[in-house]
Parts: C-alpha cells; structure tokens; sequence
C-alpha cells in the first residue's frame, strides 16, 4: 500500500501533514469496530486548508494510510511522548475517547505491528528525512512544519476546550528561539483565535527527532481546533467559509516562515 504522497518544492520548507490519510486495507476494515470504521481521529481536511502551500513553493508530504493503520507520529517502538498522560499508541486499538477500534480478538499482534512499521512508517520517514536532507543542501538549511488538527473537546486528553493554535517546539527545543517567538507571535496577535505555545501539544516525533537547530534544521508543530474549519461530528464536511480566516493566519504563518533565515 502506498504511504505517502509527496509534492517538492523550492522553496526550504517542508510541510508535514502525516495524520490526513483515510486509507485501511480492506483486511483491517474488516475487523473495525462500527467507531473504528468512522475514522474519527483523523485530521480531517489538512491538504485542502493548507491548499496555499504549493503556490508558496513549500513541498508537501501527506501520508495516505489512516493513522489508525499506523501513527506516523509515535516512535517506532511506541516509547510513551508524553509520561503519565493519557495518549493513543503506534497501532492504537482505542481512539482517543477510549473506545475500541477492533472487534474483540481481532486487534494486531506483534508481527503485524511490525510489518505495518515497514510498509509504512519507515517509507514515510525516509520520504521525510530525505525532503529535508534535499532543501537542506540546497538552501543550507531545512523548515519542517508538522500540521495536525483535532476535535476541540477530548476530555481523555486534555481539560476543557482546546486552544485554537497549538504551537509546539518541545519547550524550545526543536527550532531556534527566534523562529518558534516570531511564530508564536503571529499566534498571539491572530483575531479572533486563542493559542498555546508548548502546551498540550508540544509535539510529536517528527516534531522532536527532525528539530535540530543546531544542524540547521528546524521544526513546528500546530495543532489546530476543528472547530474553526469542519464539523467536527460526521460525517466531518470541510465548511469552506468558516476556514477562511483560519487559512489566512496559517498564511501568515508559512509566509512568515520563508521570510525568516537562520
């Protein structure tokens, strides 16, 4: 099955969308649960919200398998990224609500793990670090932007209603100082939006593994609230006019990206 899709650009930043895909073997839907089938943990719409991406030179790799399927955002070994907190897994069998993905008995053992780990998180990664690697020798430096959205209110997750802009580095560590407060800025003065900056959500390990500043390589991660571009029920339809102020900050935010130089 195939992984990703990858579009490259010209300019040195690399948007990451790894959580948009839908894609399930029919052998696995097959073993879904009614919610499992929903997909609902899916981060619904990224590529048409980010649809500016491409007019602004930016390459664009968008993973095509569910995350169900894989998390393209967990480690390989499904190390925990955030200790004692309530989280889903590299072949989650729950969704964020807690509810089980498969029917009883039919959840991936082992051996499928693994293979699911070759035929798609080890592709996209190498797809990644490759992109990265490309922009770097060609600009002597790499942007990685890691988007991701999610329902605004996930009481197993987090307390409340999710901030509207999620800006994470891990606490500074993954993009120069410089960058990340420009950024966050842009997040702060958006009208209309509220936003974090290393909270919830301070991302995940492509944020965390690919952030190195210190090789020339920097990453973000945004986590965006659903709620101000889709429904956030099913069937989860793209609402075109309440994403557009939304698209005009994230404008704002690759824009002011390519503008900056470390």
């Amino acid at each position: 099955m195939d992984a990703f899709r990858l579009h490259r650009g010209t300019a040195p930043l690399l948007l990451s969308i790894p959580h948009v895909g839908t894609g399930a073997p029919d052998s696995i839907r097959a073993r879904f649960t009614p919610e499992g089938l929903l997909l609902r943990d899916t981060d619904w719409h990224l590529d048409r919200l980010y649809d500016f991406a491409e007019g602004l030179g930016v390459s664009i790799l968008q993973a095509t398998q569910s995350r169900y399927i894989i998390d393209l955002n967990r480690p390989a070994d499904d190390q925990s990224l955030y200790p004692g907190q309530a989280t889903t897994g590299l072949c989650s069998t729950i969704d964020f609500d807690g509810r089980p993905l498969y029917r009883p008995g039919e959840e991936p053992d082992a051996a499928e793990i693994a293979g699911r780990v070759e035929t798609v998180w080890k592709p996209y990664h190498a797809a990644l670090a490759g992109e990265l690697e490309r922009i770097k020798a060609q600009h002597g430096y790499a942007l990685l932007y890691d988007a991701h959205s999610i329902r605004s209110v996930v009481p197993r997750l987090f307390d409340g209603l999710l901030p509207d802009l999620n800006l994470g580095s891990n606490g500074g560590t993954t993009a120069a100082p410089a960058l990340k407060d420009r950024i966050a800025e842009i997040c702060r003065t958006a009208e209309g939006f509220t936003h974090v900056v290393d909270g919830r959500f301070r991302g995940g390990i492509i944020t965390r593994h690919y952030g190195q500043p210190q090789q020339n390589v920097h990453a973000l991660q945004m986590e965006l609230a659903q709620r101000h571009y889709m429904d956030e029920d099913p069937p989860f339809t793209y609402q075109a006019e309440r994403a557009r102020p939304l698209q005009a900050v994230l404008r704002r935010v690759l824009e002011s990206m390519l503008d900056w130089k470390p």
